[in-house]
């Protein structure tokens, strides 16, 4: 195991974590083989442990000489025993990355290619569709509460925050490395896709017509799609449309509505059988 003590911050080796922004780290591309989906940032023990269950090549990791060890037996357990870490000081490296290693230890990942929608849909009973939800804080608790609660795909529309950011895989401790998830096409394209799967479109949205979750769950259809709209304006009229069933949970105190991420937890054990 190649062990690297950092010293020189314009060593290219570290060129993965110089500041480098989300955008940036997925947008990389480079003739290096499994680069071409470029990269994301896996932080912390428990989620670079979780990317390597999931089968993700790791392309090196740095961690503070505290987690040295910790980064060396993860490695050699997930079968990548000659994957480089950079070890140093936690003020050296937050020069580096542009913040403090807190969980320390992050890990340049290689973005997986995404699989088509139907192979997720095929086996499915329950998937979860994220519309245009742009916190990437957010989507890493959605994808919480999919992997905690048992939905078995994730589907995210194109305006969507990356689920891959930091961020989102932080929050979600490293369930969007779990459950299986993928990009999908506007509604004219992903209700014909769902509705030939069988699965029953689900809208969590607050309109004249929508009936109470209490009442849905009652009658749970077999395959059923949930879909969770954007911070603020929920969803499209398009995804209203394309319902089969608009839900809203029961509030009191005059609140209309919870956090999406909140949401999706009710809705998500509400239907769970």
């Amino acid at each position: 195991m190649p062990v690297i003590r950092v010293e020189d911050l314009q060593d290219p080796r570290l060129a993965d974590y110089a500041h480098a922004t989300d955008v940036a780290l997925k947008n990389a591309k480079r003739s290096e083989p499994g680069r071409e989906n470029g990269l994301y940032i896996a932080e912390s023990l428990l989620v670079l442990e979780r990317a390597l269950r999931a089968g993700h090549v790791p392309r090196s990791v740095l961690a503070l000489g505290a987690s040295e060890h910790e980064a060396v037996a993860a490695l050699e357990a997930g079968g990548h025993p000659d994957v480089p870490v950079f070890v140093g000081p936690a003020e050296l490296l937050g020069e580096l990355t542009g913040y403090l290693l807190h969980r320390g230890l992050i890990a340049a990942m290689t973005r997986p290619p995404l699989p088509d929608p139907a192979e997720l849909l095929r086996g499915a009973r329950r998937v979860v569709v994220i519309e245009d939800v742009v916190d990437p804080t957010n989507v890493g608790a959605i994808f919480r509460s999919a992997g905690a609660i048992g939905a078995d795909a994730v589907l995210v529309s194109p305006r969507c925050s990356d689920p891959f950011y930091r961020r989102a895989i932080r929050v979600s401790m490293g369930t969007v490395l779990q459950v299986p998830w993928t990009r999908v096409g506007e509604w004219d394209e992903l209700g014909p896709l769902l509705h030939a799967h069988g699965f029953h479109i689900a809208a969590l949205a607050l309109t004249p017509d929508a009936v109470s979750l209490r009442d849905f769950e009652r009658n749970v259809p077999e395959r059923v799609a949930l879909v969770l709209g954007t911070e603020g304006a929920g969803l499209t009229a398009e995804a209203i449309r394309a319902a089969d069933t608009v839900v809203q949970i029961p509030m009191l105190h005059g609140i209309d509505s919870l956090n999406v991420a909140a949401a999706s937890a009710v809705a998500l054990w509400a239907v769970s059988g």
